[in-house]
């Protein structure tokens, strides 16, 4: 009885077995949500998200909310994880990078974009699903989770993409790909303080990440196959160079290392996170992998890869491939809960 007694107490105080590490969530753009155990490393539910061709995807800090932008259908849907009821709202053409900051969700969208999923059997470069034919203004919406609705608009350059916060939560920093800008505003009234021109550097300026101690900004630009470096004034400070089509862009969690996932290129490159010198490189082999995530507890990156189909498990330190798990539908981006670090996410 003593025995059973002193087992159950370590159970109680200790608990049994390696902890929960939490899960992924995968948006797909023929699908919904594709749910990874991060455990198992096995895909084991899917989430129907009442909307088509989901791309962005954020987590509610207290992890009871996702929310997807679904380009085809101009909206945002709330989903509550538990239940799985889903509310839409209406934010504006194109929706597709969604960061959810302070109770609120801030989408970026693409007026001027006409991409669309590939049909069966039609074969694209890698671009080509979001080429963008004029410069229509485009805005930042803001939705209030409370609230339920879109309450207010933010009007950066034509065709937002990445968005990110300032480290004291005053500005919002948005990436606009059609006039090669990034733009800076007040977080409270989306006055425009600032617009940084990235011509002189490179083209397209689509991800964009702050490091974690707020002295700079990063943000790659798509179509000069490299990345800028900005003090958190927004001055430019380097100009790093990738392999072709970086997108995705994060540092880790300390800061001392900022990875790139550059998509025709095919790679997951890794920078020094003080001087950013290149320190290593990993060959994917995976198609159109853009966006990726840190699991919650650092030890792996998960990088989606939509044109194969996959997400590649990555151990964080040696950068070997550990699984290649198949989401079926084009998958799009990927965060965690619990929150981590990555290309689309941050902790506080």
């Amino acid at each position: 009885m003593n025995l059973l007694k002193a087992v159950l107490l370590s159970i109680f105080l200790f608990g049994c077995g390696d902890p929960d590490r939490g899960k992924a969530y995968v948006t797909s753009q023929k699908g919904g949500v594709s749910v990874i155990d991060l455990n198992t490393m096995e895909v084991v539910e899917e989430i129907n998200v009442g909307a088509e061709f989901p791309r962005g995807i954020g987590v509610t800090d207290d992890g009871e909310y996702l929310i997807t932008a679904n380009k085809a259908d101009a909206n945002l849907s709330i989903i509550n994880i538990r239940t799985k009821k889903v509310k839409n709202i209406d934010v504006g053409i194109n929706p597709e990078f969604v960061r959810v900051h302070d109770g609120q969700v801030f989408v970026s969208t693409e007026p001027s974009s006409k991409g669309k999923p590939p049909a069966k059997g039609e074969v694209r470069h890698e671009e080509e699903d979001d080429d963008d034919e004029e410069k229509i203004p485009a805005k930042v919406a803001v939705v209030d989770l409370i609230k339920g609705k879109k309450i207010r608009e933010i009007t950066a350059g034509p065709e937002t993409e990445g968005i990110e916060f300032s480290k004291d939560g005053k500005e919002i920093i948005v990436t606009n790909e059609a006039d090669n800008s990034i733009t800076v505003h007040d977080f409270e009234s989306g006055a425009l303080i600032k617009t940084f021109s990235t011509e002189p550097y490179g083209l397209r300026p689509r991800g964009i990440k702050i490091s974690p101690d707020g002295n700079f900004y990063v943000a790659t630009l798509e179509f000069s196959d490299n990345f800028i470096v900005l003090d958190k004034e927004f001055n430019h400070v380097k100009t790093v160079s990738t392999g072709k089509s970086p997108y995705g862009i994060s540092f880790n969690s300390n800061g001392d290392k900022l990875y790139v996932a550059a998509g025709r290129a095919r790679t997951l490159e890794v920078f020094d996170g003080k001087d950013f010198t290149k320190i290593n490189e990993l060959k994917t082999e995976g198609k159109r992998c853009w966006h990726f995530t840190f699991t919650p507890d650092n030890r792996d990156i998960m990088l989606a890869c939509g044109r194969s189909d996959e997400i590649l498990l990555i151990d964080s330190e040696t950068l070997n491939i550990k699984k290649r798990i198949s989401v079926p539908g084009i998958p799009w981006g990927i965060v965690t809960y619990p929150k981590a670090i990555g290309s689309l996410d941050q902790v506080k």
